[in-house]
């Protein structure tokens, strides 16, 4: 046989060293290769979805929410206001916030310089995902976390709208994220920050964007106070049409916001999913029902109100708790942001013209604490039998104090430092005149 393929013995014996290495080779690179992290196009095209889905909830969605809920003379203000915080911290995100919330530092309260400019990042660097050995573009990674620091500050200016200088808004956001929301956001989401190395669960911003937001609008329209009339005059919303319309498209975008955050298209993205239509209908019928019991009608308003209510609840909890876990949640923070928006406001007289302390703040507190009690595979959450609801709802409750804390301490200097520079309110003749000729120059309607 040998002597048909025309080689000898010999000459096969001698050749076999150099074959195993031949046939060995391909096996090793095969290991090499399996063991690469693997970008998924499917996660990539998921992500970047999830980010414009997240642009979509400020802009058009919350300016157009936020401006609905204000009178026509201030319109343009409120749109103005949304669209030029968030193109300000967007090119702050880029320049020195990704760096400080996630530069690669391990203090426990900011990322440090490294990569400022966004020094070291190419389009083939990778970021971490939630699963070993699967990463997402860094790029994407970037612009993703850039449309949470840009909405979040763009919440704030609910509580004072209608008589804030433009200037003085800007000033506010860029101070804000600088010194509050960046070092939030690393204590919660870095691997090395405050609360992330609590064990705090915070799927999706609870205390990042909402808790965080809520505080410094609480802060902001006491240290501002009431607008021009409050109490006296009628200022209710001038158009709940473009309300219902951007409340309607924050719910769409909130998809971005909470599924996105499982970085991953798989199951897990499909819990926060269906976690994020469950706990927001049952949100807004609970609101309805309350409202249909107390005044005998359902407004529109307040089915925003618990729309709103429902999606900020379940953001902390989307990716650990079960669908009805979600369905309680979205009825108790209703309960709660309810009672706060007709009762407590009311009684305290403040003035929190859009309400984002009474949803965004008490929402995101009984959002982020209850995510401790609804986790628990017992309750239908994802975590095991080892799982202690008292001890994680205890951790729930210090991230939601730290917040609290940092958040309002801090808010509270930067709106004082403000006042005494460039001034935080417009005269009074100014607001009875409306921000949108005084400020802007320009009407949102004619006629």
């Amino acid at each position: 046989m040998l002597k048909k393929l025309g080689l000898s013995a010999v000459a096969i014996i001698a050749a076999l060293p150099a074959l195993a290495q031949e046939t060995a080779a391909p096996a090793v690179e095969a290991v090499v290769e399996a063991a690469a992290p693997v970008m998924d196009k499917g996660d990539v095209s998921w992500m970047m979805i999830s980010t414009v889905l997240v642009l979509f909830m400020t802009l058009p969605g919350l300016a157009l929410f936020y401006g609905g809920l204000v009178r026509s003379k201030n319109m343009l203000s409120v749109l103005m206001q949304t669209t030029l915080i968030a193109c300000l911290v967007m090119v702050l995100w880029v320049i020195y916030g990704y760096s400080v919330t996630f530069g690669g530092g391990t203090s426990p309260y900011w990322g440090g310089f490294g990569k400022l400019f966004l020094a070291g990042v190419t389009p083939d660097s990778m970021a971490a995902t939630f699963s070993a050995g699967f990463v997402i573009p860094e790029y994407l990674f970037i612009a993703f976390q850039m449309t949470f620091a840009a909405i979040t500050p763009g919440l704030i200016i609910g509580a004072f709208a209608e008589r804030v200088k433009f200037t003085a808004v800007l000033a506010f956001s860029a101070l804000w994220v600088t010194f509050v929301y960046f070092p939030v956001a690393h204590m919660v989401w870095d691997v090395s920050g405050l609360i992330f190395v609590m064990g705090a669960i915070d799927f999706a911003g609870g205390t990042v964007v909402h808790i965080n937001a809520g505080i410094a609008a609480l802060v902001g329209c006491l240290v501002i106070g009431k607008r021009v009339g409050y109490g006296k005059e009628n200022m209710a919303p001038h158009s709940m049409v473009m309300t219902m319309i951007g409340a309607s498209m924050l719910w769409v975008g909130w998809f971005g916001f909470n599924v996105g955050s499982n970085l991953e298209a798989n199951g897990g993205a499909t819990l926060a999913m269906i976690n994020t239509f469950l706990a927001t209908a049952a949100a807004t019928l609970a609101w309805s029902l309350l409202e249909g019991i107390q005044r005998g009608k359902a407004s529109m308003l307040g089915a925003a109100s618990g729309m709103v209510t429902g999606l900020v609840a379940i953001t902390p909890a989307c990716g650990t708790v079960g669908p009805m876990g979600a369905l309680a949640l979205g009825v108790l923070a209703v309960l709660a942001c309810y009672f706060f928006v007709t009762v407590v406001k009311n009684k305290l007289k403040y003035d929190d013209s859009l309400d984002v302390f009474g949803i965004h703040g008490v929402g995101g507190i009984v959002g982020a604490i209850l995510t401790g009690v609804f986790s628990a595979g017992s309750l239908g959450g994802v975590k095991g039998d080892d799982y202690s609801i008292a001890a994680q709802t205890w951790i729930q409750i210090e991230a939601v104090a730290i917040t609290l804390v940092w958040s309002g301490v801090i808010s509270f200097i930067i709106y004082k430092l403000i006042d005494m520079t460039i001034g935080l309110r417009v005269d009074a003749d100014t607001e009875r005149q409306g921000l949108d000729l005084a400020a802007h120059g320009e009407a949102a309607y004619h006629g």
